[in-house]
């Protein structure tokens, strides 16, 4: 891997992270009811993915989406999920405990590709697995003690949507799933909006909250975190979002003062440390194959001697 492709696949991990780590503040911001806060956050970001790909793919664009095929279906239910489990979670619980539950999606993608497209878990992925459940399980026993336990097992099952979402994403990594990102979150959000929330109840800051949240932060991170992976290896930029999980918490505090139960701190520090080790020990893994590959003669080659 070159130096500068593997520069610049860091600092649009890097940016994706930075912009995308105010999320769980502008949330806790948003004063309106959690119906109508998901139906705006999730329709001004499908609305905004949707603009950006008629602008780049124009005339092209039902092409792209053709494109999919039928896994564009379950990636576009996936997507709106996930969207809708997260606000959920962030509304029920701390905001650390849900963005360190959402940290160890990567961990559940390759449980869950395991189980359906029978591929090998590596003896580090099953430790990591037992590792974060020991530090989910500390986390659920302070949700236990002050009334967030709904909230964090929300959590959880964001996590499993999540990484629902990257395995799909995965298998199909030759086609482009923004359409089904756009749809996905852009239904989920009429869905909510059409039954339980009142759009138009948005008042004062909050509208500016939310266009912060779904014209920029939301849809922009998350196409930044997309095309990170064509530049460095997966575990890298998995590596690299765990940021996430230390800075939203900070954005929240200092914000509106939220600090997480000790549980919390106990348990992500465990998950953090967890996630770390695995993900280094995965760029290590991806690099030793890139040698041995790199360094294999060509077929009917025969090594010069001396």
């Amino acid at each position: 891997m070159k130096a500068e492709q593997q520069l610049t696949g860091v600092v649009i991990a890097l940016m994706g992270v930075l912009v995308l780590s105010p999320d769980a503040l502008l949330i806790r911001l948003i004063d309106t009811d959690r119906a109508t806060l998901l139906f705006w956050r999730s329709s001004l970001q499908g609305l905004t993915l949707w603009a950006f790909l008629a602008l780049y793919y124009r005339s092209a664009l039902p092409g792209v989406v053709r494109a999919m095929g039928w896994i564009g279906i379950p990636a576009a239910f996936v997507f709106g999920l996930t969207a809708i489990l997260f606000v959920l979670s962030i509304t029920l619980t701390n905001a650390a405990n849900t963005l360190f539950m959402m940290a160890t999606s990567p961990l559940w993608a390759a449980l869950i590709s395991w189980l359906f497209l029978g591929e090998r878990v590596a003896l580090r992925t099953w430790l990591a697995i037992f590792s974060a459940l020991v530090g989910i399980v500390i986390i659920f026993s302070g949700g236990i003690g002050d009334g967030t336990l709904i909230g964090d097992l929300i959590g959880l099952a964001a996590a499993l949507s999540l990484a629902t979402q990257l395995t799909i994403v995965r298998h199909a990594r030759a086609t482009s799933l923004v359409p089904a990102l756009a749809g996905g979150v852009l239904l989920a959000g009429i869905i909510v909006g059409s039954t339980f929330a009142s759009p138009m109840a948005v008042r004062g800051d909050d509208i500016v909250w939310l266009a912060l949240l779904g014209v920029f932060v939301v849809p922009v991170a998350f196409g930044l975190l997309t095309l990170a992976p064509r530049y460095i290896p997966s575990p890298e930029v998995s590596l690299i979002m765990q940021l996430e999980a230390i800075l939203g918490p900070i954005w929240v505090w200092l914000g509106v003062g939220e600090v997480p139960p000790v549980a919390t701190f106990i348990g992500g520090a465990i998950v953090l440390v967890t996630l770390t080790v695995h993900s280094t020990l995965g760029i290590r893994a991806h690099r030793r194959r890139q040698r041995s590959t790199t360094s294999e003669p060509a077929p009917g080659h025969k090594p010069v001697r001396d």
